[in-house]
């Protein structure tokens, strides 16, 4: 199918799923997540009404984002402290906060405006993958709101392929746990293989790449 057919089966699905199980007071956006996808066929995705894209690589986002049309962008990729500063102004949200050492220099750069951010959860506890592991994650909320430029907004997670519904159960219970303000709002959980699910179980951003631009090359 075409970029355009694909975006308005996405759209149609997630409606559905929103309408089966969110209120109509619900926000549920659509990310394009544009890893290897050239300007020309992002700007096409934002032509047909996508207003939020995720960017997973620093250098490659910076090397394609002067040739972008207008829309919010996320990083959504694992993020050194050493490349912090190279994408500070030219994001609105970092969902892959995971150690301390990163919250730290987000915070220090972050001084003429606040940073929001989310703390990426490893809900499988998976060794392979990045993330704090659950029994971690308290030690980093707490010294996340403890700094004064950075906002915690929420929780990314990338659960294990396959169980969706038990770990994105565990997650959205999680979630709700460790709401401790209106502005912890944010879940980031669901892609491709399984945003339809993810909207049932409370996820306001669906990070979807292939479904949307194609298997990548």
């Amino acid at each position: 199918m075409s970029l355009l057919e694909n975006y308005k089966k996405i759209s149609y699905e997630i409606a559905e799923a929103k309408a089966r199980y969110r209120k109509d007071t619900d926000t549920v956006r659509l990310m394009a997540v544009t890893k290897t996808v050239p300007p020309e066929i992002v700007n096409e995705a934002i032509s047909y009404g996508i207003d939020l894209l995720g960017e997973n690589r620093v250098q490659e986002f910076l090397s394609k984002k002067d040739s972008y049309s207008p829309a919010e962008v996320h990083f959504i990729g694992s993020l050194q402290s050493n490349k912090v500063k190279k994408i500070m102004g030219s994001v609105t949200l970092i969902h892959s906060i995971d150690s301390f050492s990163l919250a730290d220099e987000i915070n220090r750069l972050s001084k003429e405006k606040k940073s929001d951010v989310l703390i990426e959860l490893n809900i499988g506890e998976e060794d392979t993958k990045s993330g704090v592991r659950t029994e971690d994650y308290s030690a980093l909320a707490e010294y996340i709101s403890s700094l004064e430029n950075i906002n915690l907004r929420g929780i990314m997670v990338i659960p294990p392929p396959g169980n969706s519904d038990i770990y994105f159960g565990r997650t959205k219970d999680f979630f709700e746990k460790n709401k401790t303000s209106a502005s912890f709002d944010t879940l980031s959980m669901g892609m491709s293989g399984d945003y339809i699910n993810a909207v049932k179980y409370g996820s306001n951003i669906l990070r979807v790449g292939s479904a949307l631009f194609g298997a990548r090359i």
